[in-house]
């Protein structure tokens, strides 16, 4: 990318899986900052599966390189584990996502992935910014199930928690169930005066990592990667560039 494509293209990632996503994410945090800078970005955020744990780390290696680091998780929300990003503002919000986090773990019923429930989410809002999730969020799964009306409620539930401070997400990974959503996404969005963020769903550092980091998968879910019926990324789940995001979308 050129010098004047670096100043032109300015897009910041705000959700990232480093390797604190434990078995899921494969950006180790020092080469996600190093990689960062590299691209000329000026902040970058990781958004980790139900964890803080590369808080510390993550802060510490941003400002060294200069980079103003963005703290967040991905939390599942209700039983249905529906994907939400928490990114937090101020250290309010960086106080009541630790609190959601940790009630995650010590209100579920321990036979599921730790979730929080909704009323959490409204009771510990203040300083957080949400973003939708993509597909896998609450507005995305109801758009899947072409349940309309779901996703309108969602959508109004998530506004009157988080108020401006709330974005849907569009991701294209070349995923044709993303493509076959988006234009929900963006009628909801401006039927209901929300903003729209555009993302990259990032688990590895480059598309040449992807086969690797789908044997981590397999090995965390105890498959096989013959098999199809599985749990799986695209090669588009990287690390993507600003002029890369700016030409996807």
């Amino acid at each position: 990318m050129s010098d004047m494509d670096q100043q032109t293209h300015k897009f910041i990632h705000l959700h990232v899986h480093s390797a604190y996503s434990l078995a899921e994410g494969a950006v180790p945090v020092k080469s996600l900052v190093k990689k960062a800078k590299g691209m000329n970005m000026p902040a970058i955020a990781i958004t980790d599966s139900g964890n803080l744990f590369g808080a510390m780390e993550f802060s510490l290696e941003a400002s060294k390189a200069g980079l103003q680091p963005i703290l967040g998780s991905r939390v599942l929300v209700g039983e249905e584990e529906h994907h939400l990003i928490l990114l937090v503002q101020n250290q309010q919000g960086y106080l009541n996502l630790s609190e959601i986090l940790s009630r995650s773990f010590t209100e579920s019923d321990g036979l599921s992935k730790p979730f929080v429930k909704w009323d959490c989410l409204s009771e510990f809002s203040a300083g957080l910014i949400c973003l939708s999730g993509g597909v896998n969020g609450p507005i995305g799964q109801a758009l899947v199930h072409k349940q309309k009306d779901e996703a309108e409620e969602n959508t109004k539930l998530l506004k009157k928690i988080y108020g401006d401070r709330f974005y849907i997400e569009l991701q294209r990974h070349d995923d044709p169930t993303e493509d076959a959503i988006e234009d929900g996404f963006i009628e909801l969005a401006y039927a209901h005066d929300i903003p729209l963020v555009a993302t990259n769903d990032c688990y590895f550092p480059t598309p040449d990592f992807y086969e690797a980091h789908d044997a981590l998968l397999c090995i965390a879910d105890g498959r096989y990667i013959s098999e199809d019926d599985r749990r799986r990324v695209t090669r588009h789940h990287y690390l993507k560039s600003a002029s890369e995001m700016v030409e996807l979308f």
